[in-house]
């Protein structure tokens, strides 16, 4: 059965390896680069859909592996999949839980067939494979499926008392996820799920294995590909090493997905290195601590100096915290909006329409800052725009 999902490219940029696309899956169509907001367990944190919808989202993610612990599937069947149960109705992304798997540390160990762990929810004996993630994820009825990984870490144990991964331990764990992505495609295909699968590129910081790893998965053939393996504790300039290495070697003519990444700049550098999706809980986590994403850098809301500041979080930004529903002016000058003394307020306070606010705010910079990246690709601006973005973002807050 064909994948239902196509993808167009539109307009390259002559300068560096960005591009321009759109990708049309079950729910709806994705212009590409696009961020895609993080709703675990079946909701963006603190944001309704219709606030989602508002500010530009086209596509989230949900988490197989929390979505199984709870609700379960029995109650994901009978409601009728994700989209229904959590009042979304464009596309959706599910990661397979591998991350998550790998994430559990000593609750887990792997094997051929899967992975046996503890449920962090109630400490049942649970089994995860390939099979049971394509199965899991059908239901789920996802736009896109990410096949099962072994997600390879950095550090092999605690950063304390391990040591870095070493190349074979790396090749160990690449070769484990290119036979669970063979058995991922086959159940997948026996389910008869109509939807996309996208095989998962690792090889940890080896750009041999992560070619390896691409040419293997690029024989699979399958509708989309993402660099997994990536933001799992090593140092910047190692992410970025392999940032540069892999996407632009993936098929022109399939979607691209950076798993897990990153800053804004991570963004902007990730679409010079030829990525179309991202996603990262930084925009909504940050938020929830005070970390506030703006055009001129980040604001550190709890910081004193806000408790009197009359100013919006970013006086460019038309989000509903800056610039409220409707962008009015005050006749002091003042705008229908937030101020930062406000929001501090309500920091300082714990009061819950703070960390909803700030978060409104951060996904809408960051959906705002691809829609950028997406007009400067459409009229080949896009080496102007990503100078000029890193002088804005350098003059600081």
């Amino acid at each position: 059965m064909p994948a239902m999902l196509t993808f167009e490219l539109l307009a390259t940029d002559p300068t560096s390896h960005a591009r321009r696309g759109r990708l049309t899956l079950t729910h709806g169509v994705v212009e590409t680069p696009i961020f895609m907001p993080v709703g675990t367990y079946g909701t963006v944190k603190g944001v309704m859909p219709r606030s989602l919808h508002d500010m530009g989202a086209q596509i989230i993610l949900g988490n197989t592996f929390h979505l199984w612990m709870r609700p379960g599937l029995d109650v994901m069947r009978a409601l009728g999949g994700l989209h229904r149960f959590e009042q979304w109705h464009k596309p959706i992304l599910t990661d397979s839980g591998g991350f998550q798997v790998w994430s559990l540390g000593a609750m887990r160990k792997i094997t051929e067939e899967g992975v046996h762990f503890a449920s962090p929810v109630n400490g049942d004996r649970l089994f995860l494979s390939p099979e049971v993630s394509m199965q899991i994820q059908t239901v789920l009825n996802s736009d896109i499926v990410m096949q099962l990984d072994e997600c390879t870490p950095y550090w092999q144990g605690d950063k304390a008392s391990g040591h870095v991964t070493t190349e074979a331990e790396a090749r160990a764990s690449m070769e484990l996820s290119l036979r669970w992505a063979r058995r991922s495609q086959a159940e997948f295909e026996r389910l008869g799920n109509p939807n996309a699968l996208f095989g998962i590129v690792q090889g940890g910081m080896f750009e041999h294995l992560r070619q390896e790893s691409l040419e293997a998965l690029v024989d699979m053939d399958f509708p989309g590909y993402a660099i997994g393996g990536v933001s799992v504790g090593e140092p910047k300039e190692e992410m970025r090493r392999i940032m540069a290495h892999t996407p632009h070697r993936l098929p022109a003519h399939k979607p691209r997905y950076l798993m897990g990444v990153g800053t804004p700049e991570d963004l902007v550098e990730g679409v010079a290195c030829g990525v179309d999706m991202f996603d990262c809980v930084m925009p909504t986590r940050n938020a929830r601590n005070g970390t506030i994403f703006t055009r001129y850098g980040d604001l550190k809301l709890r910081n004193a100096r806000h408790k009197a500041d009359p100013q919006p979080l970013d006086p460019t930004c038309t989000c509903y915290a800056c610039a409220g529903a409707s962008g009015v002016r005050w006749a002091d000058g003042g705008r229908d909006g937030f101020s930062r003394a406000y929001l501090h307020h309500l920091d300082r306070c714990g009061e819950m329409l703070g960390p909803m606010l700030t978060t409104i705010h951060n996904l809408h910079y960051y959906l705002n800052l691809m829609q950028e990246v997406r007009d400067a690709l459409d009229a080949g601006t896009f080496a102007a725009f990503r100078q000029r973005f890193a002088a804005e973002r350098a003059q600081g807050v």
